[in-house]
């Protein structure tokens, strides 16, 4: 008999799950609220420009090819991939530029210029990013946690690399200049992770970078999220786009089905969400103790910040800003420590430029280039404001900010801006307080203590994304895919 399973949100790990589920044979609908796939990362198309929503910097694509190769198919036919180098232009405003790269040569030099004594610590760290990817990554990396005893399993090792120490600690053992400690601890943000208190096992990343590169989907990333979709149907799974689940359906402790906003109500062996946690539980099972008893237990937890991010299309080409920038502000640990502790609205920032143009002048008309500008927020249980009154004059100041730095006249090169605000992570996405990255990345909210792949309570509900081990990032919520489609394809067989 065929199995059927449900999955809510087709976001990067909701599609990697649909895509693992309809290849190993269960027949598989995939449904989501908006009106295209991506979840986070959404795009849009304003006056000929295409805006990724995010995230823009894609790493290990074998995690992603992976999903095309269990059916005998090749990614390259959905999805092209470009390379980007450097990696990161990372930028200070004393006019310092440092390259972020493969280029091992080109590297070593930088850092020599910035502290001579630094290259050998720089080695030194990378051995020690090579062991916490092997360790973390490769071996646990799309494993689930689903009791304590696997947390103990893995505590040797974790231990082995001092795993309680910070990023911003484990980089300072090892280089001494202040310029490079930012330089090699600032990727954690890229997870919604405060350099200064996630774990030193998230140094994993640069290993990701090293060994995979950096890439970019042509087209935006949106491209690669219509690629998986189009696979995923190619293999005859169904996709329901437009139509939010409001309810997941209980009969005693067991998930049988989801109702939409629409009417629809859709019957399953195995239903998972890749819907916010928080939303998940309180929301779409409120009706159910468990629902109940666990959006309790998350009003607790730590969320991450959120982001505020301006689009903007300008007249003009820039080879000169590479793909990746990041732009940073006077303070460090003190910006990290407003956003994520004080939850105030910085006077200054630190801030990631996307310049897809560079890469792929398609995404905007001829002889004109797309932008956006991140900038990390508190969320808004710690800065509860009304986000429409306070963007513009925010954007205004981040509009100053690449102004000063590097394009002395973009006000009059403007076509088109728009922002996105904590406010719309919290409407578009059900995102708790408006979270961008789901619970904060800390060692006590990571593995067993983040939400388990398959619910303790309801064996036939199952969670993916960036709430589960091993968290935010494409390579992080794919993983996590990974572990919870197997869990199922196991447990659905176990049905006969």
């Amino acid at each position: 008999m065929e199995r059927k399973a449900i999955v809510i949100g087709a976001g990067f790990g909701g599609l990697a799950l649909a895509i693992r589920l309809q290849s190993a044979g269960v027949a598989t609908t995939l449904i989501e609220a908006r009106d295209r796939p991506g979840g986070r990362a959404y795009m849009w198309e304003k006056d000929g420009f295409t805006f990724d929503a995010g995230p823009t910097v894609i790493t290990d694509p074998a995690c992603l090819a992976e999903l095309w190769r269990l059916s005998g198919n090749d990614m390259a036919q959905d999805v092209s991939l470009v390379p980007v180098s450097p990696f990161y232009r990372l930028n200070w405003r004393d006019g310092t530029n440092f390259d972020y790269s493969n280029d091992e040569v080109a590297l070593r030099a930088q850092i020599a210029k910035l502290n001579p004594e630094d290259v050998a610590g720089y080695e030194r760290f990378l051995d020690y990013a090579d062991g916490v990817y092997e360790e973390g990554y490769r071996k646990l990396g799309s494993v689930a946690f689903l009791d304590f005893a696997s947390m103990v399993r893995a505590g040797p090792s974790l231990a082995k690399y001092q795993a309680w120490r910070s990023v911003y600690s484990i980089v300072s053992s090892h280089v001494k200049d202040e310029k490079l400690r930012q330089a090699l601890s600032f990727h954690s943000l890229l997870v919604g992770g405060n350099p200064m208190t996630t774990s030193g096992i998230y140094a994993l990343i640069h290993k990701l970078e090293k060994d995979g590169g950096v890439w970019f989907a042509k087209g935006g990333t949106n491209r690669l999220v219509q690629g998986m979709a189009t696979h995923f149907e190619r293999l005859g799974g169904v996709l329901r786009l437009g139509d939010a689940v409001v309810e997941i359906e209980t009969h005693g402790d067991r998930a049988v089905a989801v109702r939409t906003a629409s009417g629809w109500r859709g019957e399953a062996d195995a239903i998972a969400s890749n819907g916010d946690l928080m939303h998940s539980y309180r929301d779409l099972l409120g009706h159910h103790p468990r629902g109940q008893k666990q959006a309790e237990k998350l009003q607790h937890k730590k969320w991450s910040p959120s982001l505020f991010v301006l689009h903007f299309g300008i007249k003009g080409s820039w080879p000169g800003i590479p793909h990746h920038m990041i732009l940073f502000g006077p303070r460090y640990e003190g910006l990290l420590t407003d956003i994520y502790s004080h939850g105030v609205l910085p006077a200054d920032f630190s801030l990631y430029l996307h310049h897809p143009t560079v890469t792929d002048p398609s995404m905007a008309p001829e002889g004109y280039s797309t932008f956006y500008a991140l900038a990390p927020v508190p969320h808004m249980g710690k800065l509860p404001i009304d986000w429409d009154q306070f963007a513009p004059a925010y954007a205004d100041r981040i509009l100053d900010e690449i102004q000063h730095r590097l394009i002395p006249d973009i006000r009059s090169r403007i076509v088109t801006q728009f922002h996105y605000a904590p406010s719309d992570f919290g409407r578009d996405l059900n995102a708790h307080l408006g979270s961008a990255f789901s619970l904060e990345p800390l060692l006590t909210q990571s593995a067993w203590f983040r939400a388990h792949n398959r619910d303790d309570v309801i064996p036939n509900l199952y969670l993916v994304g960036a709430g589960t081990h091993p968290g935010a990032g494409i390579p992080g919520v794919v993983g996590s895919a990974k572990a919870t489609a197997a869990l199922m394809i196991e447990d659905l067989a176990a049905l006969g």
